[in-house]
């Protein structure tokens, strides 16, 4: 059994990817009157400007180029074209190997493969212009160029040393230039007309005029092959910058053919492109150390610094965790020896908290490749954001190393204080090594494990060792992992001989020690539902309880070593990573394995956002850090266990592009597990289940007359009658007045309805139920109406209002049949207790009604009987688990 993709995880993003070993592409934008710059980076092409494109391709990028209008990019053999900076428009099919070399031509577009074929395109038609072949042995393709002013003409480079002028309008060879004898490994236009610049394998760069086939100049680099050139053209001194494979540039006045100067170290591996602005004192360059940097030579003495750059890890990162509550910052220790944060909302909050070493100050000035005072790559680190703005909140352990590190987030930087025992203060021992390292909740302590056995508490704001758990260690073997508690009570350690021990934080007292069935290879502790997951060297994973100090779980599944495991933010889930390329989620209330997938490379480190969103992953000679959306969040995923034979599938790593969850078409069955649960209107038959009606809908039917009564509108004032003009009197001596006619209100104005009102639907039910018995339409009719509706329908019950004394026993017995359901038990409460408060008088005249009313009498009674001894017993249990210490 197989399903489709990644259950519960789906593919989003990666982070920290920025650069590769392709060369960027600037161009220039005159309807928008900026320069926009393409760079390929795996599948997907970046645009930066102001803000940031991306666009993917199904493969990692080989080459890239842009026009006025459209970049092209390239992977195998096939050649595509974006438009506006995101939808391929256009596809070139027709190479037989893989394209390494494209040159956009006006209408046209060239590219070079690595079986020696030139095609050129036409851009609009996607048609083969011209096709030319050459000869491996006597003419290899190595570089391309379109000389500038020169019509229809295109330079090519060889890897024997030769360049060709060709005409491709006409399929024309024009003229062999017999070269220096060397590779030509990349070729440059230089601002003047008919010069271009040729750099050889040989580190050499020469400066030739393609119209008299002469040189000009000739430079030489100690550095290797030159792998970029470019001019700068923002004034009017004529420099030009060359790039090498070790990762120097050095700039060459042209005027004064020298050596200007040297920017040593820009990038830490081969210059992969280099382009100066038009009109600007800036350079672009990358790398596939994974840097993107813009220089802005404004200073004395023509060197450049860094105005602006993108950055990851040049080296796979070892491990990631995130920082913070807010989930949106991931912090990352890299084998490149830089400790990173990468934002999840935007890389301009990425910043680089810098390399680990021994002396800043020595490092510096020896540069990146002398550099001797380097640490070791982190292996393991911990963090905390309280009091991170008063002292460091990160500290870390280095690979082989004794010396831990603090690192200060606030800063980017590294911190001030070296843990290590003060008994290696003066000499540093070669075999032994931090191993775990844990902080406290609070960022006050720190707790170190040793490979010796020992573990150690350090202040973080003095860096003063505050103590040791053990006499001399705290276990026989290496200390494969350490946790501390959420309230600094108790500090967990796991030894390699296969023990698990429990100290008292402050006092360093052995609390309890419990043994495994195996050496365990790491813990990992959720400090807020008190759960200790457990990885071990047989591949299982064991959790423990740490107030009960039992083990509650084991599971087992995994096929190669368990590299690191994380916990969902609310303790449900335990994910592991495995060397097996699997990444599995257990459930811990129900222990068992709910999702499984399989990546391409084995994920080294794994961590979970604390507002449960994303899981974080980083993998195997991968640079990035990749981002999988939690999908139970937004959709229905299915939570069951998965089935004994269920085969994982294979998922694709994330992007740089967000990438959407992709929906299941409506034409597919759903899967039984799929289906949502629905609940059956009893789960049993001791139970007394309450409808799903609003409290709106029955809690005030006895208060219907109180509310009328506070929501009648207020009457206008009358108007009082006007007087006649001539007031009339009554005839006698004594001038009386006639007092006005009195309105005679007598008369009721309310018509008795019992002989004129139609019957109801509510009314017709009830009759018909007394023959059938079946009560469930009249229940259901007044469960749909309101308050004032349902008075009324139980009004109309009376003879009186048009009702009879049979319809008022079915209305009775209706009741009676819910209270023995024991269903909808708060709407039977309710009606009864209306219909007793408007016929009181009646059911107390009726001998039946009054014999019903027994029957109902007694069943109130035992219900509420057994109610009540359930209520008073789960209050007792609560107040005991409250009160009692356990």
């Amino acid at each position: 059994m197989a399903r489709e993709g990644a259950g519960l995880f789906a593919a989003f993003r990666v982070l920290g990817r920025f650069s590769g070993h392709v060369p960027h592409v600037l161009r220039y934008h005159s309807r928008h009157a900026e320069f926009y710059l393409a760079i390929a980076v795996g599948r997907s092409v970046h645009t930066y400007n102001v803000s940031t494109r991306r666009n993917t391709l199904p493969q990692d990028i080989t080459c890239l180029a842009a026009d006025r209008m459209l970049i092209f990019a390239s992977y195998n053999n096939i050649l595509h074209a974006f438009a506006r900076n995101k939808e391929v428009v256009h596809t070139y099919e027709g190479h037989k190997a893989r394209i390494h070399l494209l040159q956009p031509f006006g209408d046209h577009v060239i590219s070079v493969d690595v079986d020696n074929v030139l095609i050129v395109w036409n851009i609009q038609s996607e048609e083969e212009y011209l096709q030319i072949d050459f000869d491996k042995a006597t003419f290899a393709v190595s570089a391309l160029l379109h000389p500038s002013t020169y019509l229809n003409k295109i330079l090519l480079g060889s890897e024997q040393g030769t360049l060709q002028l060709w005409n491709i309008r006409s399929n024309k060879l024009l003229y062999s230039f017999p070269g220096w004898g060397l590779a030509v490994t990349t070729l440059e236009q230089a601002p003047a007309a008919d010069v271009v610049a040729v750099g050889l394998v040989s580190g050499s760069i020469i400066v030739h005029n393609i119209k008299f086939d002469e040189t000009l100049m000739k430079f030489q680099q100690d550095w290797g092959p030159i792998t970029a050139i470019s001019f700068r053209t923002a004034d009017g001194h004529p420099v030009m910058a060359a790039g090498s494979p070790v990762g120097h540039i050095a700039l060459w006045d042209l005027e004064d053919k020298k050596l200007m100067c040297q920017m040593q170290d820009a990038h830490s591996t081969a210059i992969a492109g280099m382009t100066f602005v038009p009109g600007e004192p800036l350079l672009i360059t990358n790398g596939a150390d994974n840097a993107l940097r813009i220089w802005i030579f404004d200073g004395p003495g023509g060197t450049g610094r860094v105005l602006r750059s993108r950055m990851g890890h040049s080296a796979p990162p070892t491990k990631i965790r995130y920082h913070g509550q807010n989930g949106e910052q991931i912090l990352s220790a890299g084998q490149d020896g830089t400790l990173q944060s990468f934002s999840t909302v935007h890389e301009k909050f990425n910043k680089s908290l810098g390399r680990g070493s021994i002396n800043k100050k020595k490092s510096k000035k020896k540069g990146l490749k002398l550099d001797t005072m380097a640490l070791p790559p982190i292996t393991a680190f911990a963090s905390e954001v309280a009091h991170q703005s008063d002292w460091d909140g990160i500290v870390a352990c280095h690979q082989g190393y004794i010396t831990c590190t603090t690192w200060n987030y606030q800063k980017t930087s590294m911190g001030a204080h070296k843990l290590r025992p003060e008994e290696f203060s003066k000499h540093k021992p070669i075999d032994i090594y931090a191993t775990a390292v844990d902080i406290t909740s609070c960022g006050n302590f720190a707790v170190i494990g040793m490979s010796t056995g020992q573990v150690d508490v350090y202040n973080m704001q003095s860096g003063i060792h505050r103590g040791r758990y053990g006499k001399e260690t705290a276990h026989e073997g290496a200390i494969r992992g350490v946790a501390v508690d959420g309230l600094n009570q108790l500090v967990i350690t796991a030894g390699s001989e296969g023990l698990i021990k429990f100290w008292k934080f402050r006092m360093k007292d052995l609390v309890y020690s419990t043994e495994l069935a195996c050496s365990p290879s790491g813990i990992l502790l959720h400090r807020d539902s008190g759960i200790l997951g457990i990885s071990l060297d047989d591949f299982t994973i064991s959790v423990l309880d740490i107030e009960t100090r039992k083990i509650v779980r084991t599971f087992s599944g995994h096929h190669g070593r368990i590299n690191d495991m994380t916990f969902s933010p609310d303790g449900r889930w335990l994910i592991t990573s495995s060397m097996d390329c699997s990444i599995k989620t257990w459930d811990l209330p129900s222990g068992c394995l709910i999702d499984c997938f399989l990546v391409d490379s084995a994920a080294v480190s794994l961590t979970m956002s604390p507002t449960g969103d994303f899981l974080a992953s980083a993998h195997v000679d991968d640079l990035g850090i990749y981002l999988w959306s939690n999908r139970s969040l937004y959709s229905l995923v299915s939570l069951r266990p998965l089935p004994a034979d269920y085969e994982p599938s294979l998922v694709t790593l994330p992007s740089t592009c967000p990438m959407q969850d992709v929906h299941v078409s409506g034409d597919e069955e759903p899967c039984d597990e799929m289906i949502e649960y629905v609940s059956p209107e009893q789960l049993g038959e001791q139970l007394v289940t309450l409808s799903l009606l609003p409290e709106s809908r029955w809690k005030n039917l006895l208060n219907l007359d109180i509310i009328k009564k506070k929501n009648k509108p207020r009457e206008p004032p009358k108007v009082p009658k006007s007087a006649p003009f001539f007031i009339p009197t009554l005839p006698g001596l004594i001038p009386r007045y006639i007092p006005p006619e009195e309105e005679n209100d007598t008369q009721s104005k309310v018509v008795n309805l019992g002989i004129l009102a139609q019957k109801s639907d509510f009314y017709i039910h009830l009759e018909e139920a007394l023959s059938t018995n079946e009560y469930k339409a009249p229940l259901d009719l007044l469960k749909s109406l309101g308050p004032s509706n349902i008075e009324v329908e139980l009004r109309g019950l009376a003879p009186e209002g048009g009702g009879s004394m049979e319809v008022m026993l079915s209305f009775l017995r209706m009741i009676g049949m819910m209270l023995n359901k024991k269903y909808n038990f708060e709407l039977a409460q309710a009606y009864l207790a209306l219909f007793l408060k408007l016929h009181l008088k009646i059911l107390s005249s009726e001998p039946k009604l009054l014999e019903e009313l027994s029957k109902l009498s007694m069943q109130l009674e035992e219900t509420w009987i057994h109610l009540q001894a359930l209520f008073n017993q789960s209050l007792c249990v609560l107040t005991y688990m409250k009160s009692a210490l356990l």
